[in-house]
């Protein structure tokens, strides 16, 4: 069973084709993925309307780019997926409106994804596959979530955020010290150069006893110390950048661990944007390495949005059977969810209406 995914939630196009016939789990054939970084580097962040405009340039031709590296036709997919959401609205619209035109001409049916289900699906899509039960650390542009996984479809949170999300305080204090868009990889990249413990700023919410997190505080703090050093901030950047990332890897890895000792789970899994950070990977490998925890991560290519994990978290559902393919077929009708909660899905809400 051939099942195409699109992904079209904020500022990358992806398609990918997935054999969910395969055994264990779904195999990815071929994938293909446009970052529009370079377009919405001139205004500092990503403009919405930019964004809808290019994946509609964008998502045909990367369609076409991953049949013909899979060496399939359209007409052997048997399912066309798409991010639903959570996302901007008009660009989730343009995935969904080509997905469930191109099913719609195919004859085929057409399932709903939620974004960070791909997300937290991803690591299925690496080398070294984790087992369920495990605990997930979703770290993906406005979202940190803490969430209990005991199978496809099966998700408790168990804490998140109570304002800005890590990725966001990567973001935004690269913003405050004058680093180009996309903030949090030119942050991390500077910080290899700087003291991590040159500047002692805040763990919001570290000693909460609960497995909350908050990083408005932080950017707040990091915006205070570069005023303070004024004309130094840029002899100091490095160092500021450093010690800002050394806090938000410090939460994030005892909240983790929390949750481990909170559920008595072995393995975690770490998916989105920030799992790529090294920092990060380094210091929970160490600390899951001393508790006897395994920790699985995606492949680096593949924690940015992309089209493979939306492909994936499809072919997962319909392998577990939460969902049915005569349910999908009620017709190519759609609508995007832009605010959609994870721990809110359920089985029959990944099918379009």
């Amino acid at each position: 069973m051939l099942v195409l995914g699109i992904e079209s939630s904020c500022d990358e196009t992806g398609v990918a084709l997935v054999d969910a016939g395969a055994q264990p789990l779904p195999r990815l054939l071929s994938h293909a993925l446009y970052s529009q970084i370079d377009m919405h580097q001139a205004y500092g962040g990503v403009v919405p309307e930019l964004a809808s405009r290019d994946h509609i340039r964008r998502v045909l031709p990367l369609t076409r780019e991953t049949m013909k590296e899979a060496q399939r036709s359209l007409a052997e997919v048997d399912v066309v997926a798409y991010t639903r959401g959570p996302g901007l609205a008009g660009a989730l619209l343009v995935g969904a409106g080509v997905a469930c035109s191109l099913a719609a001409a195919l004859g085929k049916p057409v399932m709903g994804v939620h974004h960070l289900e791909g997300h937290l699906l991803s690591p299925f899509l690496s080398a070294d596959p984790p087992e369920f039960p495990f605990v997930a650390l979703l770290v993906s542009g406005g979202h940190t979530q803490l969430m209990r996984v005991d199978g496809v479809g099966s998700y408790e949170l168990l804490g998140e955020t109570i304002d800005d999300a890590a990725g966001e305080a990567f973001d935004k204090s690269a913003k405050l010290m004058g680093l180009p868009y996309p903030g949090g990889p030119h942050l991390s990249k500077l910080a290899q150069q700087g003291d991590g413990a040159a500047f002692r700023l805040p763990r919001p919410l570290l000693h909460s006893g609960n497995l909350d997190f908050s990083f408005a505080g932080l950017k707040t703090a990091v915006l205070t110390q570069a005023k303070k050093l004024g004309d130094e901030l840029e002899a100091r950047k490095a160092d500021l950048a450093a010690s800002t990332q050394a806090a938000i890897v410090e939460v994030l890895v005892k909240k983790s661990l929390g949750a481990m000792a909170q559920t008595g789970l072995k393995r975690l899994v770490v998916a989105g944007g920030v799992g790529a950070n090294a920092l990060l990977r380094s210091q929970l490998n160490a600390a899951c390495r001393q508790r006897g925890i395994r920790v699985h991560y995606p492949e680096l290519h593949l924690c940015t949005d992309n089209g493979a994990m939306i492909a994936m978290a499809a072919g997962m559902r319909l392998q577990a059977g939460l969902v049915k393919l005569e349910v999908l077929q009620r017709g190519y009708t759609f609508d995007v969810k832009p605010r959609w909660s994870l721990s809110a899905l359920q089985p029959e809400l990944a099918a379009a209406p």
